[in-house]
């Protein structure tokens, strides 16, 4: 089973991209052929800093590797860096309707918040697609939002099939119902663009201060309190086993706890679960050689499927490399 998936250099992670995605990624080397790639020609879609891009895209894989992902159990790249995916985007743009993007809910979200409405943005789908099936994936995780997207590449993939035969796979969304939605400071979906986050590697300082700015009740310190509507509880117990949750939940019941207490609980929770995968970070940020090396391996190997996709394709529409 080959399984695609790719997370965006935006910008520093936090605990909803790992409980939301990493995580699962991280477990999916061990029993998929896991594709996993930083997308770094979608970024450019709403990020235009030049800089700031190639430092995110380099930060990312970093983050990506001291989270646990695995260049020997997987194939990890940089998008850009196995340019055949442009040129399929080109071709696939060739057989997607207009009306399939313009019913396309994520570029109306998009525009609809302020952000600029383009062409790249526009078909910021067809991208995706080509992304997808230029490894024949089998199956793409995403979150409900993005499903969509799996699917307008279903309708691609099945238009070009049917022109030309059975050349593309077709792939299938993968959601994971068990992932709960990780709630920000003030309760809400934990996104960059609400700023509520959590950092993953945020400094022990930083980190005291978003959990202290946390949003709780006012139930007094001595009595007891509901931990299933506290957003501290929430956070807490995706770090905890069975027992450590039922060990909570008696504390909150109790009473005798105020919410600071058990806000300072949940920061060492958090500074302790990612204190191996910190001296990791630490030692890729002092080798970014290494880790340049690491994705352009990635790279090669993801090049090798691309090119013989990519031979099929042009002789099927009638360009010859």
């Amino acid at each position: 089973m080959r399984t695609l998936t790719g997370i965006q250099p935006s910008g520093a992670l936090h605990i909803g991209n790992y409980f939301g995605a990493i995580k699962q990624m991280v477990d999916l080397q061990q029993s998929d052929d896991l594709f996993l790639f930083i997308p770094n020609y979608h970024a450019l879609t709403s990020l235009k800093d030049g800089n700031a891009l190639r430092e995110n895209t380099l930060d990312a894989a970093i983050d990506l590797l001291s989270l646990g992902i695995d260049p020997e159990k997987s194939t990890f790249w940089v998008q850009s860096d196995v340019k055949e995916v442009l040129e399929l985007y080109w071709i696939l743009s060739s057989y997607t309707p207009m009306g399939l993007l313009e019913r396309a809910h994520s570029y109306k979200d998009k525009v609809a918040k302020g952000i600029g409405a383009n062409h790249s943005l526009f078909s910021y789908p067809v991208l995706m697609a080509a992304d997808i099936l230029l490894y024949h994936a089998n199956r793409v995780p995403v979150g409900k939002d993005q499903i969509q997207h799996v699917e307008i590449t279903r309708d691609i993939a099945i238009k070009f099939n049917n022109e030309h035969g059975n050349i593309f796979t077709l792939p299938e969304f993968k959601v994971d119902e068990d992932v709960a939605t990780v709630p920000g400071l003030d309760g809400a979906k934990m996104s960059k663009s609400y700023r509520n986050t959590i950092d993953i590697f945020s400094t022990e300082k930083e980190l005291k201060k978003r959990c202290s700015a946390i949003v709780t009740d006012s139930t007094p310190l001595e009595e007891p309190k509901d931990p299933f509507t506290c957003n501290v509880y929430t956070l807490a117990k995706l770090f905890l086993n069975e027992s450590g949750q039922k060990e909570l939940i008696n504390r909150y019941q109790k009473g005798g706890e105020g919410h600071g207490h058990f806000k300072m609980y949940l920061k060492e929770l958090i500074w302790d679960y990612f204190a191996p995968h910190r001296e990791k970070r630490a030692y890729y940020r002092a080798r970014p050689d290494e880790v340049r090396d690491i994705l352009a391996k990635g790279a090669s190997k993801a090049r090798i499927i691309a090119q013989e996709t990519m031979e099929t394709i042009r002789t099927t529409v009638g360009i010859y490399a």
